[in-house]
């Protein structure tokens, strides 16, 4: 039974794989690149970072799996690669700070209550990937708020400027301008925990299934890590947002 598991349950590695990889990397650079949406090399990059980076990390993942000071070295070269790439999706022109507290609010209050609670095994082979989860989606939703912060404070500066001259404050100002739009970047969040079991079923679902746990447990476990993600990537959009607008009204008279 568990060969069967494993041979229904894995991608099978050889040629035919490269193929198909190579195949879907290409076709999807040529899409954009005839259509004229431009990103074309950018799919091409990105592809290949991402099959040099999985194989790394599938070679020491084990050994870093052994002990927790292994597991916690990981975890924050994730948190650094995570707020860097976050901070350059933002923009140059704002506080280095934004990203990492961004992150690091939303994650780790969050990763201490589930291992405190004792609803996340404290063991590195669950918390590693499970930080992992967190820290990815605190990036993308700390990234998004901040670029629809930064860009209504630029399209719609005249707005900004009337608020001033009503006599508000220039961060409730800026908040006035931006909030609705920033507010949008956990709507990734909220469409994956809504369509959950319906359009997708989530990784945490087929790896705890995969793992021989039962349905019941598996969908549990998913939970745990959808409700979780809202709360990491609301506290990062919350203070990616109230960051920059501060920022913006000590630099804007």
């Amino acid at each position: 039974m568990s060969g069967a598991a494993t041979g229904g349950g894995t991608v099978p590695i050889g040629p035919t794989l490269v193929v198909a990889l190579t195949g879907l990397t290409l076709a999807g650079a040529v899409v954009l690149r005839l259509s004229g949406l431009g990103r074309a090399r950018a799919v091409l990059g990105a592809a290949g970072r991402a099959t040099i980076q999985l194989g790394a990390v599938s070679l020491i993942i084990v050994a870093v799996l052994r002990a927790w000071w292994s597991t916690a070295a990981f975890i924050l070269l994730m948190y650094v690669v995570a707020s860097v790439t976050a901070g350059r999706r933002i923009g140059p022109a704002v506080p280095r700070r934004v990203a990492p507290l961004a992150i690091a609010v939303g994650v780790v209050p969050s990763l201490a209550v589930l291992l405190a609670s004792r609803a996340l095994p404290a063991t590195p082979l669950v918390v590693l990937p499970t930080a992992g989860i967190l820290i990815g989606g605190a990036m993308t939703a700390a990234s998004l708020a901040g670029r629809r912060t930064l860009d209504e404070l630029r399209s719609r500066h005249g707005e900004y400027e009337a608020g001033l001259a009503l006599g508000l404050l220039p961060r409730d100002a800026a908040l006035e301008i931006c909030r609705p739009t920033a507010g949008q970047a956990i709507i990734p969040a909220l469409d994956q925990t809504r369509t959950v079991g319906l359009v997708t079923l989530p990784g945490a679902f087929v790896g705890v299934l995969l793992g021989g746990a039962g349905p019941l447990q598996a969908g549990a476990t998913q939970l745990l890590i959808l409700i979780t993600l809202l709360a990491v990537e609301a506290v990062a959009i919350a203070l990616a947002v109230e960051l920059l607008v501060r920022h913006q009204a000590r630099i804007q008279p």
